[in-house]
């Protein structure tokens, strides 16, 4: 017992020294250079250009941290300093665990979780540095008009991808009609979009008012019985 308070505490002491030196590099460079050569953008410029992204990621990142760190633990820390969390992170997480066959929120899927995704980032550095040690002499190559052509549909394939997860369900408990859900704020958003075209400059604060609506909907459609969640192998109806 005494030994694992004494875990808990280093992670805890190391994990918030490292957010905080992360925070300190993401601020700091860019301050370092304006000041370097003296050319700070105004007030109002940083909050045209943040405020869309801010009204996006702030809700995201609070409801990441409480939905996600129950299932990370200690590794939460690097989790979030290193990023791209529910595309790659929590997989490993629950991968790692699943392998391991620990139980989420106990001490050893807290230590699996924490090597598991310390390999990851890791692994991401390394093929990150590779990446840009190959980029100039591999620059003849990725300038052809084939891989061009074909890195014009990455962000769509990406998006593509997190669709899929959307309509695709796995595991026991499942949501009867969940693609309702999904289809809500892409047809409402498709319509807003129609209407008034320049909407799509505010793309931030339209995903903070989709989620709000979404929210609204689900609990809607669940009180009057077309959305609900039931066990595979179990009837829907129940």
């Amino acid at each position: 017992m005494q030994d694992e308070k004494k875990y808990n505490d280093s992670i805890h002491l190391i994990g918030r020294i490292g957010t905080i030196g992360a925070i300190g590099f993401m601020v700091g460079i860019p301050i370092a250079i304006c000041v370097i050569y003296n050319c700070f953008p105004s007030m109002s410029t940083v909050m045209g250009a943040a405020g869309t992204l801010l009204a996006m990621f702030i809700p995201s990142a609070i409801s990441e941290v409480i939905s996600y760190a129950p299932i990370l633990g200690s590794a939460s820390y690097i989790t979030f300093i290193t990023g791209n969390v529910m595309n790659l992170k929590l997989p490993v997480a629950i991968s790692a665990q699943s392998i391991a066959g620990v139980t989420s929120n106990t001490p050893e899927s807290d230590a699996i979780s924490t090597m598991a995704i310390a390999l990851s980032s890791l692994e991401t550095l390394a093929i990150i540095a590779v990446g840009v040690l190959l980029l100039t002499p591999l620059k003849p190559f990725l300038s052809t008009p084939a891989i061009t052509t074909a890195t014009g549909y990455m962000v769509p394939a990406l998006f593509g991808g997190l669709l899929l997860g959307v309509y695709t369900q796995s595991g026991k408990k499942r949501i009867k009609n969940k693609w309702i859900l999904a289809l809500f704020p892409i047809v409402v958003m498709g319509i807003g979009i129609l209407i008034w075209p320049k909407l799509t400059s505010y793309q931030g604060y339209c995903i903070l008012g989709m989620i709000v609506l979404t929210l609204a909907v689900a609990y809607a459609l669940y009180k009057a019985g077309i959305v609900k969640e039931y066990t595979v192998g179990e009837e829907e109806g129940k």
